[in-house]
């Protein structure tokens, strides 16, 4: 019997390439979206969830079990860009980033929870962010919700261990996605002390994305953890640069790590 498998953040980037990667492998997918009249098209069937609503994530998971009378494989990848200089960023603003990024995904984690708990057996892989492993300039928000979820993942996956339920971590670096379009920019004000370095560093960001790695190489990866048995906690997938940035942060002292980060950003 294929194995059952939900995708929040579904309709489109990495999510959509690995829906449809675990199509073509057989699975039985699910994905969801805020609004998934938007996508008639997808390969595989779309579900209402905004994991900013509880009310949302309880609704779409009865209707999924009430279709498939399990869950299997949760990815948790809903997730929301933002850059700024923290300073500027409205409190609002960020706020709505870690609902997106950190509460969200728990929300939706306990409610499969009972399921996979009565089945003795499931797999939740959150998808977080090699920035999650670092403070990046501009980005720290993003860097700190990420970081976050990687955290809590560490300390949930213990807790789970007695009911056979698996959890981990796959953390991207830059994809070729559309992530850059869905972010929240605090605005470049002319008034802004910061105007200058957060504008070149706009343009930065902005072109690792349009520079970044091809999404099937995320779906290869997690289409090879839902077939182990025993998954290592944390996952890094991207240019090896990228998540050799983390292995440098281990082995280098603080100041002198911050000094690559800063000349790398140009500031």
């Amino acid at each position: 019997m294929s194995k059952v498998v939900l995708i929040t953040g579904g309709s489109s980037g990495i999510g959509k390439s690995v829906g449809e990667y675990l199509v073509d492998k057989g699975f039985q997918v699910y994905g969801t979206s805020r609004e998934p009249n938007k996508y008639p098209d997808s390969k595989f069937p779309l579900l209402t969830l905004d994991v900013t609503k509880p009310e949302t994530i309880s609704h779409c998971i009865s209707e999924m079990l009430e279709r498939t009378t399990r869950i299997d494989v949760l990815i948790n990848n809903a997730g929301a860009g933002i850059t700024g200089p923290i300073e500027e960023i409205p409190d609002q603003e960020i706020k709505r980033n870690f609902e997106t990024n950190f509460f969200g995904p728990i929300s939706v984690i306990k409610a499969v929870l009972p399921s996979m708990r009565a089945a003795n057996s499931g797999l939740i892989i959150n998808i977080t962010s090699i920035a999650g492993y670092m403070g990046l300039p501009y980005r720290g928000i993003y860097s700190a919700s990420k970081g976050a979820l990687e955290i809590l993942t560490e300390a949930f996956r213990m807790e789970l261990k007695p009911f056979n339920i698996e959890m981990c971590n796959v953390a991207p670096g830059d994809f070729a996605t559309n992530i850059a379009a869905g972010r929240y920019h605090a605005p470049l004000l002319d008034t802004s002390p910061y105007k200058k370095k957060y504008g070149e560093n706009l343009e930065i960001m902005n072109n690792h994305v349009d520079e970044g790695s091809d999404p099937k190489d995320m779906a290869n990866v997690i289409y090879k953890i839902i077939n182990t048995d025993r998954p290592k906690i944390h996952y890094k997938v991207g240019k090896v640069m990228q998540k050799f940035s983390i292995v440098l942060k281990r082995c280098l002292p603080g100041k002198v790590y911050e000094k690559l980060l800063m000349k790398h950003y140009n500031l």
